[in-house]
Parts: C-alpha cells; structure tokens; sequence
C-alpha cells in the first residue's frame, strides 16, 4: 500500500501536467482506478518531486478531477466520446452511465427522419437432406418448367426462429469498447492495407467470420452478444455449418438487388425475394432451396404486374451464380417456383443481369452467355478479354482490353439461334488501343425517334476519357470521337454520362472529376463546352481477403437515372454501421446513414420504387442496407435530397471530416502492399522493372530512394 504522500494530500503528474487533490476526492467512486491505485493493487511510477505519474490526457483529466470533486460537469466544448472513454479507462461508473444517456440521446432504435423501414432476418432453409418427410421430397433439380410450392418446416427448438433477435447478434459490430474488434482491410485502388492487432479475422472472407474474440462491449450488452454466440452456434448444430475455410455466415447479407416493386436478398446459401404491396408494404414471397456452394452474384427481373407476366405464368425471374454455374428461377406472386434451368459458362460468372427478358452472365476472360426467356436457349460465344460494360435499351456495349468497344443487339439474339452467333459487332476503336476499363452510355431524346443518335463516354487505363457521338450526319461512319480529357494519372474505373454531367472516377482512392455538359435541343454541344466542376475522392477499405460477393454488394455508385440528381454512397470501413451518401456532381455530403441498432452494414443498394396504384403516387428513391443479422434497413433518399438541397446550415464538405475518419480507423493499423496500383509505399525493388505499370508521386520515389540510400550506408559502415 503507497504510504500518504504530505498527509491526505495526493500529488498527481496526469501526461506532464502536475494536480493536487484530496485522498477522499479521488476515492469518492468505490472500485476505481484511484481506489486500486492507492490501495497497491496497481502499480505506480513516481516522477521527482515523487508525484504520482499517469500517463493520460490531462486536459480530459482535469473535467474528471472536477467531477470528482463537485459531483457535477461541464460538457460545453467537450467531446463527449473521448470523455467517456476516459471515465471507463479510469472506473467512474456514475460518469460514465451520464455520458451514455448523453450519447444515446441521438440515438434511437426507430431511426432519424431518414429511415423508413425494417426487414428482419429471415429463417434460412434447411438442408434438403435433413428435411425427412414420408411424402416425395421436393427437389430443386425437377425438370424444367415444373411449378413446386417451396416447404416452410417449422423450425425445431433450436433454430434460429426460436431465438429471438437481438442487437447484439451481429460479426464484428463497432461498439463502443471495440478494441478486439480488429479486422483486416485494404484501401480500395491503392494497394495500401491495412492489418489488424488482433486475431485478423477477416469478416468478408470465406473463414468464420465470428472468430475466437468476443468483443468488448459495454456491459449493458452482455445478454445480446451472448445471444449472438447461442445464435450462431445453433446455426452451426442445426443446418451443420462448420467453421472451417470454406465457412460463410450464414445469415449475413450478401447482395441486394431490386427491380420495380421487387426485392432479392443473397445470403451466403439461400435468396430470399420480397415484393412491396399498397396496403401491406414489403412482403417475404420467396424463399429458395439451400444452395450447398456460396453464391457470389444474383439478379432479378420483375414485371409491373401479373398480366405482363413471363411465359411461364412467373412475375418475376431470378438468378443466382457461383463459380461458373448459373440458376434461373421464375416466381409468382403468391410464390411458386419454377425451375427453369441450370447453365455453365464454363469460367467464373464475374457480372449476372438481365437485358429486357433476356439474363446475361461475363466473364472478363471474354466468355458471355445469354439466356432468352422466349427461346428457352442458352448460348455462350467467346471475345475478346472484356474490361468493361454498359447497357443502354436492347444493346448491351463491351469495352474490351484491346482498345475496341464492341456491341450486341439483344433483339436480334432469336434470329441468329441456328448459326449460334450473338453478332458481336466492333463499334469503335480507341485512337490509343488503350483497354476500355470503363463505359457509359446515353441515349438522347432523339435516340427513341430516329435511332442513330447516341453518346458514349468512356475511360482507359491510362487515365483518359473520352466522348465519341454517332449522330445522323455520321450514320454508316460509326461514332466521332467528341472530346478528350487527360486528367486521372490512374487507370479509370468508372464513367456516368448524364444529361447534365460527366462523372469519371480513377483506382487511385477513387478520385472522381465531374464536368457539366452543354446540351442543345437534347444533343450535347461544343458551345460552350463542358467545363470542370470538382474534384474528390471516395475513400473505400476493403478487406485483405474480401468474400467474392463483397464488390457486387458495395459498389459506390453513381447511383440514379441519367436525367435525375446522381449520388455514391461511401462505405470507409467494411466493418462499420455508417455511409456516406455524397452528390456524383460535386461531392457535397447529403446525409450519413446509421444503422438504427448499431450492426455492421454488410452490402447496400440504391432503387426507386414505383408509386403505388393511388392517386397522386410518385416514384422514391431508397437506400437499402443489408446487416450482419440478417435484416434489411430501408432509408429514404428521396427525402434525404430534399433536406439537403433545403439546408440552410453548412453540411459538412463531402466524406467523413479528419476526426470522423480517425474514428472509424481506430481499430486498425495502416501499412502497405505491392500491388501494381499506385501505393503509398510499395516494395522499393518495384521501382525501377521493365514495364511496370505503377506510377508513384514524385515525393514518394524520393523518399523511398532515400530510404534506400540510408540502408546501404548503414550496411557498409556496419561492414
């Protein structure tokens, strides 16, 4: 036990900062830092004037000091999280429940104004071998065009349906004593990664994702994380999940995808498909079969009503991919599946859509195949390595890694049927024979009357964009190039042509440009010409070894139609409950959605929903967010642009400011990669090799050399 320091007079050096208090003002909170301090069951150090040294911020320390000695606080000018973080470091309960009511304050499990709905996690399938019934089984592989009602078992007392849902049930949530919650991600376009301090368990990838850690969370939520594991590990016993290399959670989202009033939800063996009713709201319609291998890619097409179904009497189509397989589904409204086929690309699936009717799976190894929903026909052709697509009406456009951009007209599929020939027909060629790693295209309002009018926009990997235009003057001449911008240093990986913007985004951290476009009677125009707007970045971290499915889920965007206001949504960190929904035309932040029971936002989407049959109906526009838990999050966009373009108060200027990015990296450490991408630091012996693609800024080359420099004269003079 420390004897008295000058009687009952405590002399304290907080981080070089000197305080004098009273033994009974520190030991006012029972079993705190101060009480196991003074009593010898921590160890001290002493400076010396013979001070108790403590390494902490004395500017946070002295509103706790003055709490303790007044029972009351001053919260103007004070950070409320730090300050709570410190009062945990140093055991004052009473403080740190008040700090918690403060937080939660802005919080609520309803939402803010923004949100608008919640799906909650649906009961998974069970394996078909474990579905034991006296009756025929119903099988996924009947024969095509046979119609099955799809069995919903109850579940068995340990289910997941028989254990309720929690907040706590979530991977890796950001709590707010995470410290073990560590994972390990890598910045997108840059190469630079970043490792975690713990166990490195990475979330998205095909290794558990729960790992051995339990977060730390407060104590408050001690019943929900243990529910979380009794989940989890019923799951595990229920539908025979092991943890092992190819183990995926099992109800976290994957993807979603949505068209008119329809909903397709991938989880990492099973859809589930919801439809939106004028009197009901969303509706769970569809569940399908238990998909043994991990899908990566889905799609959906859905008819406005029942009348226009599809041949087969479905009112919706979906498709699901994994490896190089592809299954196609027709679904009614009341549910029925039909089972319409299962088809090889014979390469892995990289993009799964559907063009009208008709489903569409690439492989950036030149490999497409089409599935006609009036011919029955699955036909895959072999093209040039692909980099990049676009669809625009009935055409699908291919920007292709030999500097060629080639197109297929879709109505034209049936015609070809015999020759098994999807007339891949070449439509320009880059001036550079650059590859094509980005394309857009837009179809003027002549495009519907005379059909010869279009405008392409499209980037390299050089960094160039390019406009080319085919217009009537130009009909049996192919597209002129129109305009040429030089400005991203990186390759480009996005382009939106819009009709009053040109978004182009480069691999390095996403650095988007955006130019307004003059347009005269529709038609873009050289007088005055597109003049630049902004410049910013869409900082991205995704995981070392992200699961496949990762990047279908968390696209960026732009998202929106060609003629209306164009956003991106940021996801900073992979494990996060936070966007960052951002203007494509100049950045301005527009909102921050935060999911309203704090779980990790896992994949998202953006969709308009038709109006519904009522009079005065209008179309809005959503942001749907898919959890860690299973459920889905629904946010109102189309109110979010409204607020945002009536704000009277200045909105922060795009992304996340320097204090809110630190906060969502506190839980990792920055350090590097040698992808070919410019990095902040790759391997030195990179530098200088024969083709190297990789372009470095001129203050990195010269640091690195000088690095180097100071090594070998450290080695010589060692020597």
């Amino acid at each position: 036990m420390l004897p008295p320091h000058n009687g009952e007079i405590m002399h304290l050096n907080v981080g070089g900062t000197r305080f004098s208090t009273s033994r009974q003002t520190l030991t006012w909170v029972p079993d705190s830092f101060f009480t196991a301090l003074l009593s010898g069951r921590i160890s001290s150090l002493r400076d010396d004037t013979g001070a108790i040294f403590i390494d902490r911020d004395p500017k946070v320390f002295a509103i706790i000091l003055n709490y303790l000695r007044t029972h009351d606080i001053d919260l103007s000018g004070t950070d409320i999280r730090t300050l709570r973080h410190e009062a945990e470091f140093y055991g004052i309960m009473p403080l740190v429940k008040r700090l918690i009511l403060c937080e939660d304050l802005e919080q609520s499990s309803c939402g803010d104004i923004l949100f608008y709905s919640m799906l909650p996690a649906p009961n998974p399938p069970m394996q078909e071998s474990e579905i034991i019934s006296n009756a025929t089984k119903v099988d996924d592989q009947t024969r095509p065009g046979s119609i099955v009602r799809v069995p919903e078992p109850a579940p068995p007392p340990n289910s997941p349906s028989s254990i309720p849902h929690t907040h706590g049930y979530q991977s890796r949530c950001h709590s707010r004593n995470s410290s073990l919650d560590i994972s390990r991600v890598t910045v997108n376009g840059r190469g630079s990664v970043i490792n975690g301090r713990g166990n490195g368990n990475s979330g998205h990838s095909r290794a558990a994702s729960l790992g051995n850690h339990v977060p730390n969370h407060h104590s408050r939520n001690s019943s929900a994380d243990l529910n979380k594991y009794i989940r989890n590990d019923a799951l595990n016993l229920v539908f025979g999940y092991n943890q092992g290399s190819n183990w995926a959670d099992p109800l976290r989202v994957q993807i979603i995808k949505a068209h008119h009033n329809w909903i397709v939800v991938a989880y990492a063996h099973f859809i589930v498909c919801y439809r939106l009713k004028d009197s009901s709201g969303w509706q769970q319609v569809f569940t399908s079969p238990h998909i043994d291998n991990c899908i990566e890619r889905i799609a959906i097409n859905a008819k406005m009503n029942s009348q226009n179904g599809n041949s087969d009497g479905s009112s919706v189509m979906v498709a699901i991919s994994y490896g190089n397989q592809v299954r196609l589904w027709g679904v009614s409204e009341q549910g029925s599946r039909t089972n319409i086929g299962t088809f090889n690309l014979n390469v892995r699936v990289e993009h799964l859509f559907f063009i009208g009717s008709q489903l569409v799976a690439l492989s950036p190894t030149g490999k497409i195949g089409v599935w006609h929903a009036m011919t029955q026909h699955w036909q895959t052709q072999d093209v040039v390595p692909i980099a990049s697509f676009d669809t625009a009406g009935s055409f699908l456009l291919l920007g292709c890694n030999n500097g060629s951009i080639y197109y297929i007209d879709m109505q034209k599929f049936p015609l070809r049927m015999k020759d098994n020939d999807l007339l891949v027909t070449e439509l320009y060629r880059d001036p550079s024979n650059d590859p094509i790693t980005a394309i857009s295209v837009y179809l003027t309002p002549k495009t519907s009357v005379s059909g010869n009018w279009i405008e392409i926009a499209y980037g390299t990997s050089s960094g160039t964009v390019r406009v080319i235009v085919q217009h009537p003057e130009t009909v049996g001449h192919g597209p002129q190039l129109f305009q040429t911008f030089t400005v991203h240093q990186s390759s480009v990986t996005k382009v939106t042509l819009s009709e009053k913007f040109l978004v182009s985004v480069c691999s390095e951290y996403n650095h988007v440009r955006t130019w307004s476009v003059t347009r005269f009677r529709g038609m873009i125009s050289t007088q005055p010409g597109s003049t630049p707007v902004a410049s910013f970045k869409i900082l991205s971290l995704e995981e070392v070894e992200p699961c496949i499915s990762y990047c279908a889920g968390n696209d960026c965007g732009p998202y929106g139609e060609q003629d209306d206001e164009q956003v991106f949504v940021q996801k900073v960190m992979p494990e996060t409950s936070e966007l960052f929904v951002r203007l494509a035309s100049n950045g301005k932040r527009v909102c921050i959605i935060r999911a309203v029971d704090c779980t990790i936002i896992t994949c998202f989407c953006v969709h308009e929903c038709e109006g519904s049959s009522r009079m005065g109906s209008r179309p809005r526009r959503f942001i749907l967010t898919g959890h860690c838990n299973g459920a889905i999050q629904m946010w109102d966009l189309t109110t979010a642009l409204d607020l945002a373009n009536k704000c009277l108060q200045p909105i922060p200027n795009g992304g996340p400011t320097a204090e809110e990015l630190l906060r969502l990296l506190d839980q990792c450490d920055l350090s590097n990669s040698h992808c070919s991408t410019p990095s902040l630091s790759p391997y030195p012996g990179m530098l200088i090799t024969k083709g190297n693609t990789a372009r470095l800024k001129a203050s990195n080359v010269a640091f690195l050399n000088q690095s180097q420099q100071t090594d070998a004269s450290t080695s010589t003079s060692s020597l």
